[in-house]
């Protein structure tokens, strides 16, 4: 399958202005561009989030790590 030429592009162009109105493309476009925003922006969050979530849990792991040591410490002692 080849992708469409000029002429053919002119020719959808002129089917989705036919469909939606000339008025109603710009609202369309601005609605898609929100949307692809909005999904970004919770894709960093949601990648963020991971990531304070592998902070706390090596925090913690140092934190009970630590813990063992000190309890070992004191029955040695």
């Amino acid at each position: 399958m080849h992708m469409p030429t000029g002429t053919q592009w002119l020719i959808i162009l002129l089917i989705v202005v036919l469909l939606f109105g000339a008025k109603k493309i710009p609202e369309l476009a601005k609605g898609l561009g929100k949307g692809i925003k909005s999904f970004k922006n919770e894709m960093n969050n949601d990648t963020d989030e991971k990531v304070v979530e592998k902070i706390e849990e090596k925090a913690d792991i140092k934190t009970t790590n630590a813990s063992d040591e000190n309890l070992k410490e004191e029955k040695k002692a």
